[in-house]
């Protein structure tokens, strides 16, 4: 596997979300607070209603430990682990084992007519990733992007209705493949926030951006802020094709390497469904630990985090993967 680097300018502007909307996309869900979050009471003035503002400063990474030979390593606890956040030390105040944790997916499939050529394929391999990975307390989202992109089922848990959903993706002839991912993770962040849920985006697709509305950098930061991991799929016809576009597969390489999720490629679509097994067994093998972030002046900015093994041992014989860093909440 060969991972490039990508170094691009963000120029986020509203012209470009309204250039890319989600089609039926249906009202956001109200975030309830829970026991992990904050609540300050605003003092109430002139007999009005107390305001109550809720924060959450817990963050979670999602941990996956591994041997030299890429076999995950489990019965690890937390003592076992330390974090960083900005090269100081953290206190975990939470941790999950090889994750019983709970997820929320979006599952964004590349409907371009240069990927969608066996559709029976893919949607068989769907299926039966959600099937094997979709447990009571998880989510998924489905969407398409070709042209632009759209929300075929919105957050739910109910397999028959994603497998309805499946069999409704429309071919089209661009790839919004950065709109999507932004508009993937835009969802994320609106869905639950407790403690040790898990974001994830697994995309489907060939690498090629040719809708060039939102850009990378967008996608990128949008996934961060949203603490969503990326999944890509990366599907290659022809290896040596001269027209291959190999700077659109490092760009999504690059972001699963940056929010601790995980790439693969395909050269045939009957590799589809073990891919998707690997991006379950991936899941599944994850530790999730949390902390809460410091309080302190420049709030709103990219703080970076780094998690290893306590052990020095340990250090020279697994290693972890995870997200390199969040955006603190501004204040």
């Amino acid at each position: 596997m060969r991972i490039g680097a990508a170094a691009v300018v963000w120029l986020l502007g509203a012209t470009m979300l309204a250039q890319a909307p989600i089609v039926r996309r249906p009202p956001m869900q109200p975030i309830e607070p829970d026991a992990d979050q904050q609540q300050q009471q605003a003092p109430a003035q002139g007999g009005q209603v107390p305001t109550i503002r809720v924060e959450s400063r817990l963050v979670n990474i999602a941990v996956n430990v591994v041997d030299r030979n890429g076999a995950p390593i489990g019965g690890l606890g937390k003592e076992d682990f330390e974090i960083t956040e900005d090269g100081k030390p953290q206190k975990i105040a939470y941790f999950e084992k090889e994750s019983s944790a709970p997820l929320s997916i979006v599952l964004a499939i590349d409907a371009s007519k240069s990927v969608l050529g066996d559709a029976r394929l893919e949607k068989d391999a769907a299926k039966h990733f959600v099937n094997a990975l979709l447990r009571d307390q998880d989510e998924l989202d489905l969407m398409d992007f070709s042209d632009s992109v759209r929300e075929i089922v919105p957050f739910t848990n109910q397999k028959k209705r994603i497998e309805s959903g499946l069999n409704d993706l429309q071919p089209g002839d661009e790839t919004a493949l950065y709109d999507a991912i932004f508009l993937a993770s835009e969802r994320l962040s609106q869905t639950k926030i407790e403690a040790g849920r898990r974001r994830v985006v697994v995309v489907i697709t060939d690498g090629v951006d040719t809708a060039k509305r939102s850009r990378y950098g967008q996608a990128l930061e949008a996934a961060q802020r949203a603490g969503a991991m990326i999944y890509s799929i990366i599907i290659v016809p022809v290896w040596e094709d001269a027209g291959r576009n190999t700077g659109g597969e490092h760009a999504l390489i690059q972001m699963a390497t940056d929010t601790g999720g995980k790439y693969f490629y395909v050269e045939d679509k009957k590799d589809l469904e073990p891919a998707f097994a690997r991006v379950s067994d991936d899941l599944r093998t994850q530790y999730v630990l949390g902390y809460y972030a410091p309080q302190r002046k420049g709030d709103g900015v990219f703080r970076s985090v780094r998690v290893r093994m306590k052990d020095a041992e340990l250090q020279g014989k697994y290693q972890l993967r995870h997200r390199t860093g969040y955006y603190a909440e501004a204040r």
